[in-house]
């Protein structure tokens, strides 16, 4: 028996397939471009997303023994929507987080909604990142799509809409719409009448984990799949993911390096409080039954490590071809254990949380002559693992105490750097048998699902630590005094603008 995990993402999807002992057996990945059509936009081709979708699926049942998977299972990236027309067509592409456009009409709704009241209903801050102020943008610019839209759909809802599933939303993919009540886990009508839509226009909200039906035989046959496929409800990226590092008890989170640096832990109950408000640290569900998670991120993660390559490693580039090597690795290989005696702020993007800064730009302080490229490196590194302390100071200051971090991307696979984040955080990190943690935590809610075994007994059967660094004592003071430099770094370069 196999069990299928999809993860679709802003810049690509992916398929993995695991057998019920949590083994990957079968993985592919497909990537799509961003759209920019005008300025602040961002979007996607859905018709194409979905596409790739299929090919991913199709790909992976081809690597495995026929007739052999079980149920699937969807992580999907926040917020994006796509509105289908009366005869199950997509009206328009996609507008993914990064899309700003909502921004002019984010303070009216505000004004006559309120924005505590908001907060306290949905979790979240306000901002154009979300669901509510992107379907504001589409009411008010494109009254022919909005006339016409049958649905809106989420990627997870909108993917089993073409799996030929009454599509039901997972409760924490419907948290990041901002139109969801986190705590009576519905949608909110008031929300939804000043918008101007209604609950038969979206999906049905479900917790993560739960049977939603089966796909249509025709699809199921066309995608390698058994006619008796269960589809299972999975979750928003980030909880996907964290479930599928085995996050599971209090005092555990996710720390994930790719192009975006992300903590997610789980909470035993929903945190309000007007600090996380400020720091834009919200509260949502997570992937298991009263389960409840934040996102603390850094939009500056991986990214900054990759701007150093292209544009100053062409040494290391030029020796990863010729060896056949990761020039990654060849950068990180003499990065050292000493802290580095440069600042910097990790600003290259604009911030995430705490500050939703788009304005302060990044920094490099403490430049000499003397200074070599390895200790550049490091200092990049530190400036994204300083920025990950302050949320979670900030986190423990709200009494979510993070005792151990798990890590999952790209990065975690280095020593060296994982080092290097446990000793800026102080907390100690795991480092896992996984490398595809949102399809893992999605196949894992398919197999619980069917097997009908709870998930706090089939993740650690599945993910196994393969090591944990601690944070190097001698290190510790020198840390929290930079961390303490570190702060006032921001404050003082967010008043030099350039």
């Amino acid at each position: 028996m196999n069990y299928l995990g999809i993860d679709i993402g802003t810049s690509g999807c992916k398929a993995a397939a695991f057998n019920q002992a949590g083994q990957q057996v079968a993985a592919a990945n497909r990537e799509y471009d961003v759209l920019f059509p005008d300025k602040n936009s961002a979007e996607l081709d859905s018709d194409e997303v979905i596409h790739k979708c299929f090919d991913v699926i199709k790909e992976c049942t081809a690597q495995i023994e026929p007739d052999s998977v079980r149920a699937l299972a969807i992580s999907s990236q926040g917020e994006a929507f796509t509105p289908i027309g009366a005869n199950n067509e997509m009206l328009c592409n996609a507008m993914v987080s990064s899309d700003l456009r909502s921004q002019i009409y984010l303070n009216n709704f505000l004004m006559k909604f309120g924005e505590e009241k908001l907060y306290q209903i949905t979790g979240h801050t306000a901002h154009p990142t979300f669901t509510l102020f992107k379907l504001l943008w589409l009411r008010e610019n494109k009254p022919e799509i909005w006339k016409k839209a049958k649905y809106f759909l989420c990627f997870e809802d909108l993917l089993q809409f073409n799996l030929g599933v009454k599509p039901a939303i997972s409760w924490s993919l419907a948290g990041r719409t901002m139109m969801f009540d986190v705590r009576k886990h519905r949608w909110h009508s008031e929300i939804l009448q000043e918008l101007g839509i209604s609950e038969v226009q979206l999906a049905n909200p479900i917790p993560s984990g739960n049977i939603i039906g089966k796909i249509d035989p025709s699809i199921a046959t066309h995608l390698g799949l058994p006619v008796d496929t269960k589809v299972v409800s999975g979750g928003h990226d980030q909880p996907c993911a964290a479930l599928g590092s085995g996050v599971i008890e209090k005092g555990t989170a996710m720390y994930a390096t790719g192009t975006v640096e992300c903590i997610s832990p789980v909470f035993n109950h929903p945190v309000f409080t007007a600090e996380l408000r400020k720091s834009n640290l919200c509260t949502y569900d997570y992937t298991l039954p009263g389960k409840y998670t934040t996102v603390a991120y850094s939009l500056t993660g991986g990214n900054i490590l990759k701007w150093f390559r292209d544009e100053f490693g062409q040494q290391e580039v030029a020796e990863a071809k010729h060896n056949g090597v990761n020039a990654y690795e060849l950068l990180l290989k003499d990065i050292g254990t000493k802290p580095s005696e440069l600042l910097v702020l990790p600003y290259f993007t604009p911030s995430g949380t705490p500050y939703f800064d788009t304005s302060t730009k990044g920094a490099i302080l403490g430049l000499r002559l003397s200074t070599q490229r390895t200790d550049i490196i490091r200092a990049l590194l530190e400036g994204v693992a300083f920025e990950m302390r302050l949320n979670l100071e900030i986190l423990e200051n709200a009494g979510c105490q993070i005792d151990e971090l798990r890590t999952v991307g790209g990065g975690s696979k280095s020593v060296n750097w994982t080092q290097l984040k446990a000793d800026v955080t102080d907390k100690k990190i795991t480092m896992l048998n996984i490398t595809e943690a949102g399809c893992c935590g999605a196949a894992m809610l398919a197999c619980s699902a069917d097997m009908g075994k709870a998930i706090n007994k089939l993740a650690p059967e599945w993910i196994k630590p393969l090591r944990t660094i601690y944070p190097q004592v001698e290190y510790k003071k020198l840390y929290h005094q930079k961390f303490q430099r570190y702060n006032k770094a921001y404050q003082s370069i967010k008043d030099l603008i350039i």
